[in-house]
């Protein structure tokens, strides 16, 4: 189905890279799988986002420095990454370069895909959270200068006579401006355009 998440499977064991496609594809993902890293940067600039299952050690490039090159590219997509017993420590060096979860071999279906699933709904959590702060960012383009003083002036919890005490206007101009700020950030209420623009921290 068009946009939905695809998960990113790289492993260099063919037959491992395969089994933990399968059992993806199976739970209803759209796989797409690597035999290395290298190959997987090769396609980072047309992949269709969603989550990355990496192994640690593989040749070229392992794990770790794939999660480096990643960052560096501004690759948003969570990562999980999967250890032999052996790799902990290089994991554990991954989890301190932010990747979402790390897993241990050997692993059961459930767990890999209870990782996959709750990297997916964080990652659409945030995305979501990212969509509303550019939504009102874009709102907050459209205020005037003086709208936009008065915005603040609410955001601080003064009132109406405070306010136009501080930008030396009338407490009456104060309103219409209010009236214009909440028309044009499509706020129902004070509280919600408190509420939408501390969210957004643009103020």
């Amino acid at each position: 189905m068009a946009n939905e998440p695809v998960v990113h499977v790289i492993d260099d064991d063919e037959a491992a890279r395969h089994s933990l496609a399968f059992l993806l594809e199976c739970a209803d993902f759209d796989v797409r799988s690597y035999e290395t890293a290298v190959a997987f940067l090769k396609a980072v600039p047309s992949m269709e986002h969603g989550c990355i299952v990496t192994d640690v050690r593989m040749p070229e490039m392992s794990g770790v420095e794939l999660i480096g090159r990643l960052r560096a590219l501004a690759v948003p997509d969570p990562v999980i990454v999967i250890t032999g017993h052996a790799d902990v420590p290089l994991a554990i060096q991954a989890m301190k370069a932010g990747v979402a979860d790390f897993i241990e071999k050997p692993f059961s279906d459930d767990v890999i895909l209870a990782a996959v699933r709750a990297a997916l709904t964080r990652q659409s959590d945030r995305d979501q959270a990212r969509a509303g702060r550019d939504r009102v960012a874009a709102l907050l383009e459209t205020l005037s200068p003086r709208e936009r003083e008065v915005l603040e002036g609410l955001v601080d919890g003064r009132a109406n006579k405070v306010i136009a005490f501080d930008l030396d206007i009338s407490a009456r101009t104060v309103e219409v401006y209010r009236a214009n700020v909440m028309t044009k950030m499509k706020a129902a209420s004070l509280s919600e355009l408190v509420r939408m623009v501390m969210t957004a921290r643009l103020v």
